[in-house]
């Protein structure tokens, strides 16, 4: 459904969320997401250009999010990294007598706008918290497990 890369995103901004307003290094951000830090560091800089992170050299250095996590979207960080979801707008098979989309086409095409809406709606700060005190998409530490991280 998603690509690895967009995957790698989600993971490293969700990362972010849960420290927001600290910076954390690649090494940090990779450990913590299981991402390849060669993979992670190409994707903080697509998503550098895109000013959903930003980043800072040096002692104390590292990455950031940009802004809020409330005010970032799970579909925000996709297109960052990837294409946006292809909607269907015309006969994908190239059928003349198809002036409308199908049945077949319309239900996917509804399917893909239906997701596209969910990962739009989607914060990053929601999928940064958990009812369930699991954090989704990342390892969590034994700082993070006694509720003393972020503080």
């Amino acid at each position: 459904m998603i690509s690895t890369t967009a995957e790698y995103a989600l993971r490293a901004t969700v990362y972010l969320a849960q420290y927001y307003g600290q910076a954390k290094t690649s090494s940090e951000i990779a450990g913590a997401t299981r991402v390849p830090i060669g993979y992670l560091s190409k994707i903080m800089q697509m998503m550098g250009k895109r000013r959903l992170v930003t980043a800072q050299r040096g002692l104390g250095g590292g990455f950031q999010l940009a802004r809020d996590p409330q005010d970032i979207s799970v579909l925000d960080v996709m297109r960052a990294v990837d294409s946006p979801l292809q909607r269907i707008d015309s006969c994908p098979l190239g059928l003349k007598s198809h002036v409308n989309l199908c049945p077949l086409h319309r239900l996917v095409d509804d399917a893909i706008a239906h997701v596209e809406q969910a990962f739009a709606a989607a914060s990053i700060a929601k999928l940064a918290r958990s009812a369930r005190g699991v954090p989704p998409l990342c390892e969590m530490t034994e700082e993070d497990l006694s509720g003393t991280a972020g503080r």
